[in-house]
């Protein structure tokens, strides 16, 4: 905005509009002059001293909190992201209802008191009917992203500020909120406005894949690594072809307008029927795959469907498309794209002979994977035999595993034992924690997977046994063969292909998590999170992932009154509220030399924090950017 609006055009603007009471229509950007003449319209005067009468009572601001749960749900951290990579700059991020209401502030604490003399704190209205010319207010007039700095606000009290700000959109082009990024005027970063407009492109993403669970969804790009990035396009597609929701990019990329959702078939954009995408989805799931628009360009698509959109290509030439059951692995699938990789390499070795090798730190779901790996393939109706061997003593694990005929050991069974081994015959052996099998067990394991043969303690025949073999470990069993704590033969006779399970701290589907394990503890009614402490939750380290975090909600839903359907902080054990205390800490400077008001160095700031919280992974820190691998690698090599 302020390309074309020079600072002595902009003083000989405001003078003019003191003296005149209209404003000129030259010299200053348009849109600025657009939003100076709406705030004269509202009966504003640049000189105004208002005494803050446009706020919410408590009462409205919590039903407005209430309204706008799935839009705070879903910014929160998104918010606190954006916070962390200009912490200690003088600034604030702000989010704000449809109507200008402010309804979450973050900032530093330095600032907040400025803040709070300018009526930047939640409740306040900074509509421009209330404020005049500001970033929320005018994104909110324009419907985009816009960037007010210093004297550009209509009311002068508002001049120390510069403030950028963009707008928030459903799939329906429906406007939820605006995002934005307050500081002070001398703290102004020259790319304030593209950094605020990319997180409102990841709170959108967000929102739209939640809100259009039940649809088929294609995640489109120009590239093939783009999906999966911010800058991905998303479609939304009703199960006989109909474009029914978007992103703003994908609406771009396939040349549409909001006004043409739930107008436009989706063979008038792309030259590929719905039921051959599908097709391709069912052959390779989770693999893009190239289309073209009808003016030749090219692009990538995934698809991705929820258990009611996993469909079939049509038996007759209809176009209708039917729906298919899910398969387990599916029921369990909730968004994370490194759990979705993992699921689909699971489902290609299902019923053939390759065993199955799960790593992960403990509580992540092993076990739950593995039986929904075994309930989705052909030994579904086989039995499923789970066996912990960290839990049996070592003195009883051979016979646990192996049988054994009567007799065979005092305290032994007059009529013996099969073994698990034999138990698990046409169906599937699960190893949990088999890198805590002691060495001599190790020997006579892999000597069963390679004769397929069991031999029972005290004797007998060898019997022979049909299983499919997956196994679990948070142990590296590379770095233990290596050191001769397991026997390298038995590791890659077991590591046919291996899958990693994420941590919870590192999985992008949070939220949905959250929600599925509040509906299993709470199936009679409706129970959600506060949205700010979801947000907190969502940033605790959970060094028990899944078992834990499960845990405390079912302790936490056991704390709420019989009214209650929101749990708070109250709800929480105490040491969890000691952990989620200690992360509202402020984190300090690495710089002995003060914080960094150089934009460039907290973006590298903040590569080097997800480098090294990733253990350097690419991939994953580009994840927890918010960015692409490509655009990654180029900051690194800039």
């Amino acid at each position: 905005m302020r390309t074309t609006s020079t600072a002595l055009a902009l003083r000989q603007a405001r003078l003019h509009l003191l003296e005149h009471g209209d404003c000129p229509s030259a010299g200053i950007d348009d849109r600025l002059a657009r939003s100076w003449r709406r705030s004269l319209a509202a009966g504003l005067s640049p000189t105004d001293r208002l005494a803050d009468t446009e706020h919410a009572s408590d009462g409205n601001l919590r039903r407005a909190l209430a309204f706008n749960h799935d839009l705070l749900a879903h910014s929160l951290p998104v918010m606190e992201y954006l916070f962390e990579q200009v912490r200690h700059s003088q600034s604030m991020v702000v989010l704000a209802d449809p109507r200008g209401t402010l309804i979450n502030t973050l900032g530093d604490a330095d600032f907040l008191d400025k803040a709070e003399r300018a009526a930047l704190t939640s409740g306040a209205s900074w509509h421009e009917q209330h404020r005049g010319t500001n970033a929320i207010g005018t994104a909110l007039a324009e419907g985009s992203g816009v960037e007010i700095h210093g004297s550009e606000h209509f009311l002068e009290r508002n001049g120390f500020l510069t403030c950028a700000a963009a707008p928030i959109m459903s799939a329906s082009g429906e406007l939820m909120g605006i995002l934005d990024l307050s500081g002070g005027q001398r703290s102004r970063h020259p790319f304030a406005l593209g950094l605020v407009s990319t997180a409102a492109c990841m709170i959108e993403n967000r929102l739209v894949i939640s809100s259009c669970r039940q649809y088929i969804r294609l995640h489109l790009h120009a590239h093939f690594e783009g999906i999966g990035s911010v800058a991905e396009g998303i479609i939304a597609l009703s199960d006989d072809g109909w474009i029914v929701g978007a992103n703003r990019k994908g609406l771009a990329l396939l040349h549409l307008a909001w006004s043409d959702l739930g107008a436009t078939p989706l063979a008038r954009a792309i030259d590929v029927r719905l039921d051959e995408l599908l097709s391709r989805h069912k052959r390779r799931p989770g693999q893009p795959t190239q289309v073209q628009l009808h003016d030749g360009t090219t692009l990538f698509v995934q698809v991705h469907a929820e258990p009611s959109g996993l469909v079939a290509a049509p038996a007759s030439g209809t176009g209708k498309v039917g729906a298919t059951q899910p398969d387990a692995l599916a029921r369990l699938d909730t968004g994370d794209l490194r759990w979705l990789s993992a699921a689909q390499k699971a489902r290609r070795v299902a019923g053939k002979p390759i065993p199955l090798l799960i790593q992960g730190e403990s509580g992540v779901g092993k076990e739950l994977f593995a039986r929904a790996t075994h309930d989705s393939g052909p030994r579904r109706d086989g039995p499923f035999v789970a066996i912990n061997c960290a839990a049996v003593p070592e003195n009883l694990i051979e016979a646990e595993l192996f049988g054994y005929a009567p007799g065979a050991f005092t305290g032994a069974r007059r009529e013996g034992s099969a073994g698990r081994l034999r138990e698990a015959h046409g169906g599937t052996l699960f190893l949990d924690e088999v890198g805590d099998m002691p060495l001599s067990m190790q020997t006579r394991l892999l000597r069963v997977l390679q004769e397929r043969q069991v031999t029972p303690l005290g004797g007998g025949r060898p019997v022979d046994v049909d299983f499919a073999l997956i196994c679990a470990t948070h142990r590296n069993l590379r770095e233990a063969a290596d050191k001769g704590s397991f026997r390298s033969d038995l590791y890659y006779r077991i590591n046919g292909l291996t899958v990693h399970l994420p941590p919870l701290r590192e999985r992008s589907d949070f939220g949905v998590l959250t929600e599925r394990l509040l509906a299993s503890f709470n199936p009679e009614c409706d129970i959600r999170l506060a949205p700010d402490l979801l947000a907190r939750l969502s940033r605790h380290a959970w060094p028990g992932n899944l078992r834990q975090y499960a845990s405390m909600l079912r302790t936490a839903s056991a704390m709420l009154d019989p009214h209650e359907e929101c749990i708070d902080w109250q709800h929480l054990p105490d040491d969890i509220k000691e952990e989620l205390a200690a992360l509202t800490q402020p984190v300090t400077s690495p710089s002995a030399g003060g914080p960094s008001q150089n934009l460039d160095e907290l973006s590298r700031a903040a590569i080097r924090q997800a480098l090294e919280s990733s253990c350097g992974n690419i991939s994953q820190a580009a994840r927890r950017l918010g960015i692409s691998r490509q655009t990654l690698y180029r900051k690194l090599n800039a």
